[in-house]
């Protein structure tokens, strides 16, 4: 395997931050490029909302690869999904391949499961090994060397839902998510029919009250009535684990006091988004919720050969 770094990967952040544009022509160019077979998102970040006006869908939607990152990755996944690919949220370069010391292994099973074999993607388990949101210097060479403290791994919660339910992964990152809304780029409303919403927060850590507002706007917008269950990510930033769920909480509030949906199925406490190890969600590609067995499965295969 070759790496190959786009032309303005490593410009200085401020000169990347004043040419949104030249952001988007590396990805124009990747996805064009027909000797790339695969994008890694560097690093996700706060202002992809800016790469909008630059990026050709036409160009995406006849060079389909694989696209992996994550939460301000949600732009250009959207971007993808509307174009007809299926992308990747999961690991970035920087936060996640690069991981101190050497990667977690649980998500190297499951980038291996999901990007590396044309075969259903199957069942994915609970990390049980621990989790981190640990913030350690990048900037400090003797870091490298340095495992981040984990925190013990309690399982995921099924908080409702019964039976088994099927649909198609779409999501992201709520706060990036949220910024879509009203642009050309936001789903029409037929991408959410049937759909597994996946949510997760960012290390900005927006709280369980901030999370119930948006929902509700969801919920009037006629989306979580249109849904076949939603996945939570463990809330990323540095919130205190006994409040975590105060997220639960919010959630159950909209999808079944406000909203009346008590049967619709919602897992929370996730490993994917901003606590690591995270396992990877293929978008547009069908997932299954057995709210029985309290298990969660990508049914299909992501990749073909």
């Amino acid at each position: 395997m070759i790496v190959a770094e786009m032309p303005h990967t490593l410009k200085d952040p401020d000169w990347l931050h004043r040419h949104p544009q030249a952001r988007a022509e590396d990805l124009m160019a990747a996805f064009s490029d027909p000797t790339v077979t695969g994008i890694f998102s560097t690093i996700g970040g706060d202002d992809s909302i800016r790469l909008l006006p630059y990026l050709d869908l036409e160009v995406i939607r006849s060079n389909p690869k694989v696209f992996i990152g994550y939460s301000d990755t949600t732009i250009a996944h959207l971007a993808c999904f509307k174009a007809g690919l299926v992308t990747f949220y999961g690991p970035a370069i920087m936060a996640g391949f690069a991981e101190n010391v050497g990667m977690f292994p649980y998500m190297i099973e499951s980038v291996r499961k999901t990007l590396f074999h044309a075969k259903s993607v199957g069942t994915i388990a609970p990390n049980t090994n621990g989790w981190t949101v640990e913030m350690l210097d990048w900037a400090n060479p003797a870091n490298q060397t340095q495992r981040r403290k984990l925190k013990p791994s309690t399982g995921w919660r099924f908080l409702q839902g019964r039976g088994v339910q099927r649909g198609h992964l779409i999501g992201g990152c709520f706060e990036v998510l949220d910024s879509l809304r009203g642009t050309d780029f936001w789903p029409e409303a037929d991408a959410w029919q049937d759909a597994i919403l996946f949510l997760e927060t960012s290390e900005d850590a927006p709280s369980p009250e901030v999370v119930k507002y948006g929902l509700r706007t969801y919920a009037a917008l006629g989306i979580l009535q249109r849904l076949s269950g939603i996945l939570f990510g463990r809330p990323g930033g540095q919130i205190p684990v006994e409040k975590h769920e105060e997220y639960d909480q919010a959630l159950l509030q909209v999808v079944a006091e406000e909203t009346g949906m008590d049967e619709l199925p919602i897992i929370a406490g996730m490993d994917f988004g901003h606590t690591d190890p995270m396992f990877v969600l293929p978008y547009g590609i069908q997932a299954e919720i057995d709210c029985d067995t309290q298990q969660f499965a990508i049914i299909e295969n992501a990749v073909t050969d």
